[in-house]
């Protein structure tokens, strides 16, 4: 079943969060960028809130893709607790920051890769990439958060085939990028691990406070439609014309 990954810039956000029913708590600072990474006190903080009862993911923030300069980010954010180290996928040197990654990756490290929708990535080209690296999931967001959500970026076909593609290569599959509560019955069918939240939860904006009925809201969306019999026939209907193979049950919980 598809789950539900809360984004929240500081402890009590990353509380509500749990009380939620959120299944990853994702550590960012909206204000920061499209990744935007939170303070080594703020990671600290809302590590002690979720008290190992979620996996905590963190990303790296927006950086250019120099090989040491991430590897560094990426230790130190492993070092500092988080269970999942997402990389945005920024300009730069996509290939020599992978070989950077990879000793880190095949140490034991999960690492995503967050690929933009809204940047005409190589989906199939990254995808491949990451597995062979090593990586434990690979991501599509946004990076614009003005130009709409992700569906207005990437048809779900396309979806589907980076599922189902990740999922062959033995990757977790993650979907975000300003979605709504009405993208769910969308994109829960296509059988990605979790989609990713921010905007949907708040009642100001990406960069307003979350609001724990709106997640609950969300919780309550998901479930059914990641479960429905209709909604696994279409995710297998759509997976199958876009990519050969089956694809593995993946949970993104790493404990």
């Amino acid at each position: 079943m598809t789950k539900l990954l809360a984004s929240v810039r500081d402890s009590a956000e990353a509380a509500l969060a749990v009380e939620g029913g959120a299944d990853i708590v994702d550590a960012k600072e909206p204000a920061a960028g499209a990744l935007g990474a939170v303070a080594p006190a703020a990671l600290a903080a809302i590590l002690r809130a979720v008290a190992g009862r979620r996996p905590v993911s963190a990303t790296i923030g927006d950086m250019k893709l120099v090989p040491e300069r991430v590897a560094t980010a990426v230790r130190a954010t492993a070092a500092a607790g988080a269970d999942i180290v997402k990389i945005g996928l920024f300009d730069g040197d996509l290939d020599a920051t992978l070989a950077a990654l990879r000793p880190i990756a095949r140490g034991g490290t999960r690492l995503v890769a967050v690929a933009f929708a809204d940047r005409s990535p190589d989906l199939a080209g990254i995808v491949a990439r990451c597995a062979e690296a090593g990586f434990y999931g690979a991501m599509l967001d946004t990076a614009g958060k003005g130009v709409g959500p992700l569906t207005a970026h990437q048809g779900l076909e396309r979806l589907a085939s980076f599922v189902a593609d990740a999922h062959r290569r033995g990757l977790v599959a993650g979907l975000a990028g300003s979605l709504r509560l009405a993208d769910i019955a969308g994109l829960a069918p296509l059988g990605a691990d979790y989609l990713g939240f921010r905007s949907a939860l708040t009642r100001g904006g990406r960069a307003g406070e979350l609001d724990v009925d709106r997640l609950r809201e969300l919780r309550a969306a998901l479930q059914p439609a990641s479960s429905s019999a209709t909604a696994t026939d279409g995710a297998l209907s759509l997976a199958a014309s876009a990519a050969s193979g089956a694809a593995p049950a993946i949970s993104p919980n790493p404990r």
